[in-house]
């Protein structure tokens, strides 16, 4: 059985990985440093950012919609806000901002999309373009261990896991993705061992011994994205 065929449902990449995208920054500016923002566009931005952790998708869009479209950190998050809202101009824009300076998070919401529809295979290409572009994002590594597990390669998964974990031991998602693929196979001490050392919840590891036994034949979810 090929845990890609019990996976297709994936919830990608995205901190709500069920919702099926995130953004992306990229521009004509060509690779290196992005422009600065003044004072009041970054401003701007938080209030953006810190409405669609709220939970407020719409009025993030609202707001980034008043700020210039030609400014990258404003496209970047008008993609990922209209990837959550499943919206069809998400990917053009993820697009239109290949090969300038935010690429890698450009390839990262392409990935989350084709994660999104199932496609596995162009998934992690965009991913491991991510990844050779920013290989210290954490997120990165993690979305891209997730499609390796929905592809059934376990040690290149576990690889990804560990190494979101070593990059940023705070963000407990891929302490958990790791602990539910120690789970899947059957290597219980090593991931009671995990759990003691990161100082993982109950409730966490109850949800990954769930979506470990939702990977066996019948299951039905995948671990989560970032």
């Amino acid at each position: 059985m090929k845990v890609s065929v019990l996976i297709l449902g994936v919830m990608l990449l995205s901190g709500c990985a069920n919702q099926g995208a995130l953004p992306w920054l990229n521009v004509a500016n060509g690779p290196g440093t992005c422009p600065k923002l003044d004072s009041s566009q970054e401003l701007a931005l938080n209030m953006a950012d810190e409405l669609l952790a709220d939970g407020r998708p719409h009025a993030s869009l609202a707001h980034l919609e008043e700020m210039p479209d030609n400014l990258v950190q404003v496209r970047v998050r008008k993609a990922k806000v209209l990837r959550l809202l499943g919206s069809s101009e998400a990917e053009p824009l993820y697009r239109s901002l290949l090969g300038g300076c935010m690429s890698a998070e450009a390839e990262h919401g392409l990935g989350q999309l084709a994660s999104a529809r199932g496609d596995n295979v162009q998934a992690r290409q965009h991913l491991m373009r991510a990844v050779g572009l920013a290989p210290t994002d954490e997120k990165i590594r993690n979305d891209l261990g997730v499609i390796y597990l929905n592809l059934g390669e376990m040690e290149k998964a576990r690889f990804e896991f560990l190494t979101a974990i070593e990059l940023k031991d705070t963000d407990r998602l891929a302490a958990v993705n790791l602990v539910t693929l120690l789970l899947y196979q059957d290597k219980w001490q090593q991931a009671a061992d995990l759990v003691s050392r990161l100082g993982l919840s109950s409730a966490q590891f109850s949800e990954a011994q769930a979506r470990a036994e939702q990977l066996k034949p019948g299951g039905a979810q995948p671990p989560r994205s970032s």
